[in-house]
């Protein structure tokens, strides 16, 4: 069968959580693969429609995954999650995205100090072919994960130790690799002009090497079969 056919069959969902919060180049990665896409936004929906994709990507948000009285969507997300999960069907986390893989596992989520700007964190050993030793990331949140049961530390931060975790078919990330220029910009209007200042002569420096890890997780991301995947040999 050949690669073009295997491509048509898989279809991406895109759960964004908020307007400023979309797939960033992510979406690029989707449009350049042709693949067909549904983006829902839960922040317009306030419910989770059905689901059609293979692929799930879940994005961030400045809701808590604790929040569910007050989002009643975000349990549906987490029970979406394990269904995908034990299915073997492809899922990436950012961020918030990140804390309801964690939170589907049943691990707790839960208040940490806050981060905000580019900051160094250390890959580990599970998914050392495309995540590096060492690299820079950009940070937003003020919540942090503990990881669920089977599950795998895969990404350690200096201030927030854990920033990555692997669980069978999802991927999450507490950082954002989503994010353009644009993006950042927008996110950081409010700050006082000399962190403004700072923040953008980082990602100066260091969005070009952000972007292309990012492309090199999509590339594995999209090219996962939409059932029986592994992002690693553990489930």
């Amino acid at each position: 069968m050949t690669k073009s056919i295997l491509m048509k069959r898989r279809k991406v969902t895109l759960l964004q959580h908020a307007p400023g919060e979309g797939g960033g180049i992510l979406e690029d990665e989707i449009r350049k693969r042709e693949l067909p896409f549904q983006r829902v936004e839960l922040f317009s929906t306030n419910e989770l429609p059905p689901i059609r994709g293979t692929h799930l990507v879940v994005m961030g948000g400045e809701m808590s995954v604790n929040d569910e009285r007050e989002f009643p969507w975000l349990a549906q997300e987490k029970t979406l999650i394990r269904e995908f999960i034990a299915k073997g069907r492809p899922v990436l986390g950012i961020c918030l995205g990140a804390q309801l893989i964690a939170a589907a596992g049943g691990a707790r989520v839960y208040p940490c100090g806050p981060e905000l700007g580019w900051s160094q964190v250390l890959g580990m050993t599970a998914l050392d072919d495309i995540v590096p030793q060492r690299f820079m990331v950009f940070q937003v949140h003020g919540e942090t994960f503990d990881i669920p049961p089977g599950a795998d530390l895969i990404c350690r931060g200096e201030q927030v130790a854990h920033q990555g975790l692997c669980w069978g078919s999802a991927l999450g990330f507490q950082f954002h690799l989503e994010l353009t220029q644009e993006m950042i910009e927008d996110w950081i209007h409010k700050l006082r002009s000399d962190e403004q200042k700072q923040i953008l002569e980082e990602s100066r420096v260091y969005l070009p090497e952000s972007n292309h890890l990012c492309s090199r997780i999509a590339e594995r991301f999209f090219s996962a079969p939409g059932e029986g995947f592994r992002w690693t040999g553990r489930l």
